[in-house]
C-alpha cells in the first residue's frame, strides 16, 4: 500500500501540499517571535526562583531601567538643561511610573541618591526609571525612541536594566532564528543539488525538511511550548535530523537501483534496509533530548520536550513524503563496491592511539568549563551595546542582587544600634570589587535624617513617614511593615574578576555576619544565573551520563554483541569530552543557550554509528562475510552518507558563525565539533576497534589450537 503510494505520479504534488499547508499554518497559527521572560531562565513554579519571588513580595518594588548621560562636550548649564529635557520626555512615555534624575532631585548630599544618579565619571550621571510591569517588547521601543530624538554626540545616553537586556536578548534570537533558517534553507539545497545533481532530489529533502520543521512547530504550540532562549534554534535542529534521514533513505536507494531493480522495487527495498536504523536513530535522539527534561531550567526542559517531538517528527515526514520524489528523473547509477583486503596491524593501532590521545587532552580541558558565564557574555564584544553595558556596570553594577537580612539578636531595623550595624555591612559590601551600587535602610534612613527637623525624629517614625502613600511606601522596599527584616539591594559588577558567583555571595553574607546580622535569603538576577551555573553543570554530568546508559540498550539491540556494545559507547562518550573539553580549554562560555549542544551533537552523531553497526550486521547476515571484511565494506559504503550528513550539519550550523549573538555562535561550534568528533569515531575508530578486536579474538582461537 505504501509502496503504490510513493510511486503514484501524483504523489510529489501532494507531499508539496502538505508541506504548504504546514507553513500556511505555522504562518496563521505559531508566533515566531522569541518569549523572553525577565528572569531569562527559570518558569514561575521553578523552585529556583521561588526565593526571588518571596523577596519581591516582602519587599514590594517597581523594575527599574537606567538611562546613564554622558557630557562630552564640558558646559555643565547645557548639559543639566538636556539632562531636565530628556527626564520630562521620558516621563511622559506611557509605562514609566516615574523618573529621578539630578534635576529633580539633588543628589550632592543625599547618600540615597547620590548613589542612584551618580556616577565614578564626573562628567556623566543616570536617570532612574521606575517601569511597569509590561511587555519589554512594547516599553523598551519607546524609550529607544526618546533617547535617539534626545541624544546627540555631545549628549552621550546609554541604556540598561533588565526589561533592557531582556528585550536586546529576543531581538537576536529573532534575527537569527529569521535569518539563519533561510541561509540554511539555501545552503542546504545548494550542497544537495552538488551533491546528488537531482532537482527531484533537492525537491524533495526541501519539502520534507519544510514539512517535518512546520509539523515540529504546530505540535510543540499544540502543548504549548512557544519560541524561547533555545527553542529559538528548533527549526536548524530539525531541519539536520530529517536530512539525516534522507541522506541515507538516498543511499540505499542507489544501491538498490543499482542492481537494477524498478524504481518502485528499489524505493521499497531502499525504505526497508534503511528504516531499522532510522528508527534506532531516532529513538537515541528522542532519548538525547528527553535527557534535558531532569533539569529545572525551564529553557532545557522546553528544547528537551520540543527536540523529542522533533525527532519524530523528522522521521514520520521522512519516510512518508521524500520517498515520492526517490528515483524520479534519475537514472539508476551503477555502484562498484569491492571488499578490500584489511590486515589491522601496526597502522590501525597507532591511528587508535592518536585519536585516543586528542580525546585525552580535550579531556584535560573538563574542569576548566565554565558553567557560570557572565551576563555581559550574551552580548558580543564588538557592539556598542556590549560597550556601553560594561561602562554602566563598571559605574555601579549590572546584575541585580536582593540579600535579605535580619538582626542576629533580633532587634528591629529601625533601632539605633541595628541601624549602626546595617551601616557597617553597606561599607563592606561597597568596598568589594564585586559590588556597585548598594541601597539599603541605612542609606534610605541616612537620606531621611537630612530632611529638615527630622533630627527630632526617632527612625521608627521616619520609616513611618517613608511609608506613606505620599511618599510611594517606599520604605516598604527597604524594610517588612513589622521591621524585622530589610532588604540591601545590590547591584553586582559583571565585568571586574572577583571570583566565581558563588564565591562572591558567600563573601558577602560572611560581611553581614561581621556585622551583627544574619543573611536570611538572597534573590535577583545574580542569584538565579548561579543557580544556573550549578544547574548546567549537574545536567551536563546526569544528562549525558544517563543518556550514555540509556544507549547502551540501544547499542546492544543495534549491534547484538557485548563487545561492539562496549565499543560504540566508548566512542559515544568521546563526542561530549571533546566538546566540552575543548570549550574548557578554549575558556569559551558554556552558557544556558551552548550547554544544550553536547546532548543535540551526541544523539545526531549516534546516528552514523547505528547505520554503520546494522550495515555491517547485514553484510554478515546477508553475504556472509566474515567480520574484518563486512566492517571494512560497511565502512566503505557508509562513508559517503556519513561525511554528506557531517557536511551539511557543519554548514548549517557554520552560518550560526555569523550571528551577532555570541551563545548562538558558540552553540553552532559546540555542534560542529561534536560532529566531526561523531564522523570521526564513526568511520575511524569504531571499524578500527572492532576489527581489531576481530583479529585479536582470531589470534589468540589460533594460539589455543597451535597449543
Amino acid at each position: 500500500m505504501f509502496r503504490r503510494a510513493w510511486t503514484h505520479r501524483r504523489a510529489p504534488w501532494v507531499s508539496i501540499a502538505i508541506m504548504v499547508g504546514g507553513l500556511g499554518a505555522v504562518w496563521t497559527w505559531v508566533d515566531l517571535s522569541p518569549k523572553v521572560e525577565g528572569d531569562l531562565f527559570f518558569a514561575a513554579d521553578d523552585p529556583q526562583l521561588r526565593a526571588s519571588e518571596e523577596l519581591a513580595q516582602r519587599f514590594p518594588g517597581r523594575t527599574q531601567v537606567i538611562v546613564r548621560a554622558e557630557d562630552t562636550q564640558g558646559d555643565p548649564t547645557l548639559y543639566r538643561d538636556r539632562v531636565g529635557a530628556l527626564t520630562e520626555a521620558l516621563s511622559d512615555v506611557e509605562g514609566v511610573v516615574n523618573v529621578r534624575s539630578i534635576t529633580t532631585d539633588d543628589a550632592s548630599r543625599s547618600p540615597l541618591f547620590s548613589r542612584i544618579l551618580l556616577t565614578p565619571d564626573s562628567a556623566a550621571t543616570n536617570l532612574l526609571l521606575q517601569v511597569d510591569e509590561g511587555d519589554p517588547k512594547v516599553l523598551v521601543p519607546r524609550l529607544e525612541s526618546v533617547l535617539q530624538s534626545v541624544g546627540t554626540p555631545e549628549f552621550s545616553l546609554i541604556m540598561s536594566g533588565v526589561p533592557v537586556i531582556v528585550e536586546q536578548i529576543r531581538r537576536s534570537l529573532f534575527r537569527d532564528l529569521v535569518v539563519f533558517s533561510l541561509a540554511s534553507l539555501v545552503l542546504y539545497g545548494l550542497l544537495a543539488a552538488l551533491v546528488y545533481r537531482s532537482a527531484m532530489v533537492v525537491m524533495g529533502a526541501l519539502t520534507t525538511c519544510m514539512a517535518a520543521c512546520s509539523g515540529t512547530l504546530l505540535l510543540t504550540r499544540a502543548i504549548g511550548i512557544d519560541i524561547g532562549l533555545l527553542t529559538a534554534n528548533l527549526i536548524t535542529i530539525v531541519f539536520v535530523l530529517t536530512l539525516s534521514h534522507i541522506i541515507f533513505l538516498t543511499e540505499n536507494w542507489r544501491r538498490a537501483s543499482a542492481l537494477g531493480l524498478p524504481r518502485d522495487e528499489a524505493v521499497g527495498q531502499a525504505v526497508s534496509v534503511t528504516m531499522e536504523a532510522s528508527f534506532w536513530s531516532m529513538a537515541t535522539t528522542f532519548l538525547g533530548f528527553a535527557s534535558l527534561l531532569v533539569a529545572s531550567a525551564q529553557p532545557l526542559r522546553e528544547l528537551g520536550i520540543a527536540g523529542a517531538v522533533g525527532a519524530a517528527t523528522a522521521m514520520t515526514m521522512a519516510y512518508a513524503l521524500y520517498p515520492t520524489f526517490l528515483g524520479r528523473g534519475v537514472r539508476n547509477q551503477v555502484e562498484h563496491s569491492e571488499v578490500p583486503d584489511f590486515a589491522p596491524a601496526s597502522f590501525p593501532r597507532t591511528v587508535l592511539a592518536g585519536i585516543g590521545v586528542v580525546v585525552v587532552v580535550a579531556g584535560v580541558g573538563l574542569p576548566h568549563l565554565n558553567t557560570d558565564p557572565g551576563l555581559l557574555t550574551y552580548f558580543s564584544e564588538e557592539s556598542a551595546l556590549r560597550r556601553g553595558l560594561e561602562r554602566m556596570d563598571l559605574d555601579g553594577g549590572s546584575s541585580p542582587l536582593n540579600i535579605a537580612v535580619r538582626d542576629e539578636s533580633g532587634g528591629r531595623m529601625d533601632s539605633n544600634d541595628v541601624y549602626e550595624r546595617m551601616w557597617a555591612f553597606q561599607t563592606a559590601l561597597e568596598a568589594d570589587p564585586a559590588v556597585g551600587v548598594v541601597l539599603s535602610p541605612a542609606v534610605l534612613l541616612g537620606h531621611a535624617r537630612l530632611q529638615p527637623f527630622a533630627r527630632f525624629l526617632s527612625l521608627g517614625v521616619l520609616l513611618d513617614i517613608a511609608e506613606s502613600p505620599e511618599l510611594g511606601r517606599v520604605a516598604l522596599s527597604f524594610v517588612t511593615p513589622d521591621r524585622d527584616e530589610g532588604l540591601f539591594q545590590l547591584r553586582m559588577r559583571e565585568s571586574v574578576n572577583a571570583g566565581t558567583r558563588r564565591e562572591v555571595m558567600d563573601r558577602l553574607t560572611g560581611y553581614a555576619h561581621d556585622a551583627g546580622l544574619d543573611p536570611v535569603q538572597m534573590g535577583g538576577l545574580y542569584d538565579l544565573q548561579d543557580q544556573l551555573g550549578r544547574l548546567i553543570s549537574s545536567s551536563l554530568r546526569i544528562g549525558l551520563g544517563g543518556l550514555l546508559l540509556l544507549f547502551v540498550g540501544v547499542a546492544w539491540v543495534v549491534s547484538r554483541s557485548a563487545d561492539i556494545t562496549a565499543l560504540m559507547v566508548a566512542c559515544l562518550a568521546a563526542i561530549p569530552v571533546v566538546v566540552l573539553g575543548v570549550f574548557g580549554h578554549l575558556g569559551l562560555s558554556m552558557d544556558i543557550i551552548t550547554s544544550p549542544a553536547a546532548n543535540v551533537a551526541l544523539a545526531m552523531g549516534v546516528d552514523s554509528m547505528i547505520h554503520l553497526v546494522v550495515r555491517v550486521r547485514h553484510l554478515q547476515d546477508d553475504r556472509g562475510l566474515d567480520t574484518l571484511k563486512s566492517w571494512s565494506l560497511a565502512r566503505i559504503q557508509m562513508a559517503r552518507p556519513v561525511l554528506t550528513t557531517t557536511l551539511l550539519i557543519c554548514v548549517g550550523f557554520g552560518v550560526f558563525g555569523l550571528s551577532s549573538f555570541p551563545p548562538t555562535r558558540r552553540f553552532g561550534f559546540a555542534v560542529i565539533l561534536g560532529t566531526l568528533t561523531a564522523a570521526t569515531m564513526a568511520l575511524v575508530a569504531l571499524p578500527l576497534s572492532a576489527s581489531l578486536s576481530a583479529s585479536l579474538r582470531r589470534r589468540g582461537r589460533k594460539a589455543v589450537t597451535a597449543a
